[in-house]
């Protein structure tokens, strides 16, 4: 009856009617009669289900609300098929319990199946809309397993049928994810995360298969379908991930991490061998920007729970690829979790501002764990931004975005030590961009020398030292009169004319570390430091990501002025100092886990011991060295007087002037 096709409309809408009628009443017995518990088995559920449906579709007008669909009037009930279908669909709902929701559920999948309705989905959105609403909430997360569990069985179907589906799991989640969600979020996002990969496999196969002829347009417009199919997952992985609490919101951001592939490394738990490059990397900025919904507005009390050493580590390391999208994604996760006062709106752009005041900086004391972060973490993140820099393939949205992460953590996260820890890394930058000693074009270089000038400008105001900011505004001046590529309103503007070198400029158009370290000591600034030029730490992750490896320099150095002995031999002698101990130290190819570990112990002691400890144990060091470089020339040596100073060394065959015999090489740390 409820399927009834008269041809007299008024009959057919009598006799479906009349069935509906016979439905509703069936399912109002079920509460005290005994078919109550065979109503639900799935052969009932399988007539019942289709028949509902069949005469909602009729509505002519779907409300697409995000609230819940309204409920029907008295009239409507009575007198339209379509309305007393959905009002005793609601009934039906309202009354299953945990034992039997999933037979309630399924056959919808096998009607929406069955007429094509996943493409377009209003009629999909609809059902579960009122499938969400008129169930216990309890039961939701049951619905969602049973919407993913489609989707896996319909992965092979066609991208918007997919993108349907996941659409629908998006407004299912937005309504479970106001009560009750259950066991199922890392289900839920394994699973959307699997289909991003099958996506991604899917475009690539296509891009890799398609001809240049005619089949070309199927193949574009599959892969602009596939694209539907990413961003719906994206959007319901940001919608899902960001109304969950904070400690589950760590736990996915750790799962999404886990799977980003980084090029040389296994760490990650996604399957990539279909791939290829270009899917690695779609895969790459896809799992990225899902990271980045779910951090949006996350919220932590220390950056130590936002960013814990498990998942810096694992994030940074995208930061050095040769892809400024991803170097992009990286630094906005970065700024999401460490944006805790809503101030990167006010710093968006990087321009020279001209009162810091009027941003109205929001910023609290500096706590103990933040600081502690720093100690540990911050050459760290020094090194990325360092590096980030200077990339080859950077625009201007990425200049921006080093930008405002110089400028947050000077907000979040800097006491005095961290300012001229930022400073020097400022000065090194714009040292590179002078000396260029990576060729970067003349725009990357004017670039850098813009997001210098906008920093040091930024955090002079911010610590408010007047003589420092009477220092880089006389900068600022003279760039903008004689040299305004040096300043970020006109090198990143279009058509900017570019000097043809670097080389032949007024050193007042830079900032000079003795004019900062003269201005900040005279307001209590230790400056000491600002004299050691900034060198990044050397870590494994230049060779794990495709980049240029910077070595590290632990050598030992011999200069012996030749009066009677031949160059050659000066040459021999060096090579023999340089033993196999320090030949393991710099080959880090072949370094075993034992020795990445201790290699890592010792560039953290150098980072936090006390100076007077790492003073001793380098004096002890140099007199075993004294020792053996006199063993190995046959010399005899006497130690200088001081750190400074210089080796006498005198044999019995010659005498030679005092010179600097060895130098070794430490992170802001030299011993002679």
């Amino acid at each position: 009856m409820c399927h009834s096709c008269d041809s007299d409309p008024e009959t057919r809408t009598e006799i479906r009617i009349a069935g509906i009628r016979g439905i509703q009443g069936v399912v109002r017995k079920t509460v005290n009669d005994e078919l109550r518990a065979t109503i639900w088995e799935p052969q009932h559920m399988d007539k019942i289900v289709p028949s509902l449906l069949f005469n909602m579709q009729k509505i002519e007008e779907v409300d697409s609300r995000i609230g819940p669909p309204p409920s029907p009037s008295a009239a409507d009930k009575e007198e339209n098929p379509a309305m007393l279908a959905e009002n005793c669909f609601r009934e039906l709902l309202g009354r299953a319990t945990f034992g039997n929701m999933n037979n309630a559920v399924r056959p919808v999948f096998a009607h929406l199946d069955h007429h094509r309705l996943w493409d377009p989905n209003e009629f999909a959105v609809h059902c579960f809309k009122i499938i969400m609403y008129s169930i216990q909430a309890q039961y939701s997360h049951h619905v969602i397993q049973e919407i993913l569990g489609h989707l896996d069985a319909r992965k092979k179907d066609s991208p918007r049928v997919r993108a349907g589906i996941i659409q629908v799991l998006l407004e299912a989640v937005a309504i479970a994810a106001k009560g009750s969600i259950g066991p199922t979020v890392l289900e839920v996002f394994n699973t959307l995360l699997k289909h991003l990969r099958l996506s991604v496999e899917f475009e690539a196969n296509d891009l890799q298969g398609g001809s240049i002829s005619s089949a070309n347009l199927s193949t574009s417009s599959k892969d602009s379908d596939e694209k539907i199919v990413q961003n719906a997952i994206i959007q319901t992985i940001g919608f899902f991930g960001s109304n969950l609490p904070d400690y589950q919101r760590s736990e996915i951001m750790m799962f999404i991490m886990g799977k980003v592939p980084v090029f040389g490394t296994s760490t990650h738990t996604l399957d990539i061998s279909q791939l290829g490059d270009l899917g690695t990397r779609r895969i790459q900025i896809m799992l990225l920007r899902s990271l980045l919904m779910v951090t949006s507005g996350y919220k932590a009390k220390t950056i130590v729970t936002a960013l814990p050493g498990s998942f810096l580590d694992p994030l940074l390391s995208p930061s050095l690829m040769e892809d400024y999208e991803l170097r992009q994604l990286v630094l906005e996760v970065m700024h999401n979790l460490m944006d805790r006062h809503d101030n990167r709106a006010k710093l968006r752009g990087i321009r020279i501002i001209p009162d810091v005041a009027d941003l109205k900086i929001k910023r609290e004391k500096i706590c103990r764990q933040d600081t502690s972060f720093m100690k540990k973490n911050g050459q760290q993140l020094y090194r990325h931004i360092y590096l980030g820099c200077k990339e080859e393939d950077n625009v201007q949205k990425n200049y921006e975005l080093l930008y405002t992460s110089l400028a947050l953590i000077t907000i979040e996260l800097a006491n005095e030590e961290v300012v001229i820890d930022l400073i020097r890394l400022a000065i090194a930058l714009q040292d590179s961009a002078i000396i260029n000693e990576d060729n970067l074009p003349m725009f990357h270089r004017c670039g850098i020398m813009a997001l210098v000038a906008a920093y040091l400008n930024f955090v002079s105001q911010m610590i408010a030292v007047p003589a420092f900011c009477q220092h880089v505004s006389k900068v600022i001046e003279i760039r903008t009169m004689e040299a305004p590529y040096f300043l970020p309103e006109h090198i990143f503007r279009d058509k900017c004319m570019l000097p043809k070198s670097l080389e032949k400029h007024d050193k007042n158009l830079y900032f000079l570390t003795n004019k900062i370290a003269e201005s900040l000591g005279g307001s209590g600034y230790s400056v000491e430091r600002l004299s050691v030029p900034y060198v990044p730490q050397v870590t494994d992750e230049d060779r794990l990501s495709r980049r240029k490896s910077i070595v590290d320099t632990v050598s030992i150095q011999v200069d012996i002025l030749p009066n009677s002995i031949p160059s050659d031999d000066v040459v021999s002698n060096t090579e023999e100092i340089t033993f196999e101990a320090l030949k393991k130290a710099i080959d880090t190819s072949g370094m075993e886990e034992q020795e990445k570990e201790k290699r890592r112990l010792v560039i953290e002691k150098f980072q936090k011991a006390p100076f007077e400890e790492i003073a001793a144990q380098c004096e002890s060091k140099a007199n075993l060295l004294h020792d053996r470089l006199a063993q190995i020339l046959e010399l005899t040596i006497r130690p200088p007087p001081s750190p400074s100073g210089t080796l006498t060394i005198t044999s019995g065959h010659a005498q030679y002037q005092s010179v600097p015999v060895y130098e070794m090489k430490f992170p802001d740390l030299c011993v002679y």
